[in-house]
């Protein structure tokens, strides 16, 4: 019999809980990495076990470039997550992706820096594969999820991840345009890298709050019309991640991510120094 899937959910801004979850349960973890944003709260939508966390703590009190993304991810992977869906807010760069608009992310740009975005240091090395950094599976039943609810859905996307927690000049914001970027946010870069490196399936539902400030008639972005769209989404959004766990146990799909670290690790495991061997028990087999 297959493996029943565990579905992590990462929110975001405005997104801090989910509503419909049975048999609730906090869950406090410690990780090799330090201490996740916040407890995790387990439960079940529908036969599907669900573990949320909100990436920014409760009551939002960590600024972008200050999550513990490898303590956040890792902490899912000790709970037993095999898929994780990140929630998003986001600045459009497309005219046509207008606030409001869902967009299932299929690309990433990342520009951030000083960011702990790898397990893999301290004596062991490891080259994950991240050309797709998205499991197209997961991608597909968010995008059906969020037509479900009748908002307007961009499937595919290219997501640029600035450092923050300052949003963009109108320069910078017109020379991602001209690469092509559809959406800009500040966490799921990161987020998508640590999941690949933990063989977690990952998709990212990234909701439209505003135009960035590349549009010369809009005002500057500000938090007071981010968080208005914000509020308007966040029951649709809870309603994509029920849709995903109503399919996810019926569905067949493997996922290459969760094989990432095949052939991955460069490091022969005799050379890996004890204290790191410890710290990677939990993802990698060969330091079982």
């Amino acid at each position: 019999m297959a493996k029943s899937k565990i579905l992590g959910v990462m929110g975001g801004s405005g997104l801090y809980d989910i509503d419909a979850l049975t048999e609730v349960r906090e869950m406090k973890v410690e990780t090799p990495f330090g201490a996740p944003s916040d407890s995790y709260v387990c439960g079940k939508l529908g036969e599907t076990e669900c573990v949320f966390l909100p990436r920014h703590g409760r009551g939002h009190r960590i600024a972008p470039h200050e999550i513990n993304y490898r303590a956040n991810i890792h902490g899912m992977k000790q709970l037993g997550v095999t898929q994780l869906l990140a929630i998003s807010a986001v600045g459009s760069m497309r005219e046509e992706i207008r606030p409001g608009d869902f967009v299932i992310v299929d690309q990433f740009i990342d520009r951030t820096w000083g960011r702990d975005s790898t397990f893999f240091e301290g004596g062991i090395v490891a080259h994950v594969g991240f050309a797709d950094p998205v499991d197209s599976r997961l991608a597909r039943l968010a995008a059906e999820g969020a037509r479900a609810t009748g908002v307007a859905v961009h499937e595919g996307g290219t997501y640029v991840c600035i450092n923050g927690p300052q949003f963009s000049t109108r320069a910078e914001s017109n020379l991602y345009r001209s690469w092509g970027v559809d959406v800009i946010g500040m966490t799921n870069a990161t987020e998508a890298k640590l999941a690949r490196e933990g063989e977690l399936a990952f998709a990212t539902v990234a909701l439209a709050t505003d135009y960035d400030c590349w549009r010369d008639e809009e005002d500057a972005v500000d938090v007071a019309t981010v968080l208005g769209i914000v509020k308007k989404n966040v029951e649709n959004a809870r309603e994509v991640v029920a849709y995903v766990a109503s399919r996810l146990q019926s569905d067949t799909h493997a996922s290459p991510a969760h094989r990432a670290l095949e052939n991955a690790v460069m490091t022969a495991p005799e050379l890996v120094p004890p204290s790191t061997r410890d710290r990677m028990r939990g993802l990698l087999r060969l330091m079982e």
